[in-house]
């Protein structure tokens, strides 16, 4: 297993090189990021769980252990964190139905040329 901790300390300290030497990357990231909050729409424990399932399916280990921590201080608990994944489970074996049916679509196609 990963040391989350320690990862996640690496990582910022990364990401804070990347924002010395190209400030406005960062600060763009920054307003991405802190958008969603200033609607008031999503309580911020809903929104780090969603950031949790979508870190799954795009397979971001600094996006896990980040929003993890954050999932956690917003009072995330364990179940609650397993049933985001396990939409994030769902969605990924959804997109591979979806893409399955484009492949057969191809079969099909190939087959009548």
């Amino acid at each position: 297993m990963l040391d989350w901790v320690g990862y996640r300390k690496e990582l910022m300290g990364s990401i804070g090189e990347v924002g010395r030497l190209s400030p406005d990357t960062l600060k763009g990231y920054q307003v991405l990021s802190g958008a969603g909050e200033k609607t008031g729409h999503l309580d911020a424990k809903t929104r780090e769980l969603i950031a949790l399932a979508v870190a799954v399916t795009t397979r971001c280990d600094g996006c896990i252990t980040v929003h993890t921590t954050q999932a956690l201080k917003q009072g995330a608990t364990k179940e609650e964190i397993a049933e985001a994944l396990g939409v994030a489970v769902a969605m990924n074996a959804g997109a591979a139905m979806v893409y399955s049916a484009r492949v057969m679509d191809a079969v099909h196609a190939n087959q009548a040329s």
